[in-house]
């Protein structure tokens, strides 16, 4: 199936940024998504706003940290609609601090969100598309997982783990599965308010405030790997401000 019409598409960190952005996107262009996110009043507001529009749009509160919460989530889209053809892994965290700050729950944090929370993805819905013939991984990793800069040590790890797990997945998926990782630069979301050390959040405050792009501009990109003919497989994506280092 080519194109993004009919297509039924899941949805982790789908309450706001570029999981938002991508959910009204795609629902504008036909897809049936299922959508997740662990603050389930902001959910409640994504998907009435993709209904008033015309799409269609479920929902289910989601902790990608919990195994069963996206098993329960790849099953939504089965009961719903019928097959799962793209999970877009966009959940994730950055409480970013310099190494020597010592916030060790928040590495723990960080791992089990940005990584883990990956790998929850793919064991739930893997099986369905092996079972199905086709299917497509989608994962928001960062241009983190290409330049360590200081106080990112931590969040970088995992964005790099993120892509080597995502390419290891493509050397494995055979001729039917496509695997795509999207790296945004600088973008307008609430990242920045995750990080507890006050540095740290006012100069990534002041980097968004200052040169951050859309997270529309992400969602574009995410857009055009999905409706790419299913011989065609995109995998990776780069996308920042032009003005960012």
């Amino acid at each position: 199936m080519a194109g993004i019409d009919g297509k039924v598409v899941a949805i982790t960190g789908a309450g706001s940024g570029i999981g938002e952005a991508t959910a009204v996107l795609l629902a504008e262009r036909g897809a049936r998504l299922v959508l997740g996110a662990r603050r389930s009043e902001r959910l409640d507001d994504v998907v009435a706003g993709i209904r008033r529009a015309g799409g269609t749009a479920e929902r289910i509160r989601t902790d990608v940290t919990r195994r069963a919460d996206l098993h329960a989530m790849v099953a939504l889209a089965g009961e719903r609609f019928g097959r799962l053809d793209v999970l877009i892994g966009n959940a994730g965290v950055g409480t970013i601090s310099p190494l020597d700050d010592l916030r060790v729950d928040e590495w723990d944090r960080m791992v089990d969100v940005n990584l883990k929370g990956v790998l929850h993805g793919i064991g739930a819905a893997l099986p369905v598309f092996r079972a199905q013939g086709s299917g497509h991984f989608v994962t928001t990793a960062s241009t983190a997982a290409f330049r360590i800069v200081p106080d990112m040590a931590v969040y970088a790890a995992t964005k790099f783990a993120v892509r080597a797990l995502c390419e290891g997945l493509r050397q494995e998926a055979g001729d039917s599965l496509r695997v795509t990782t999207v790296s945004p630069g600088a973008v307008v979301t609430d990242f920045a308010e995750a990080s507890t050390n006050e540095r740290v959040r006012a100069q990534i405050t002041e980097l968004r405030d200052r040169l951050a792009i859309p997270p529309e501009a992400i969602a574009r990109a995410i857009a055009f790997a999905i409706e790419q003919p299913a011989t065609v497989d995109v995998n990776d994506i780069v996308v920042r401000p032009t003005a960012q280092s």
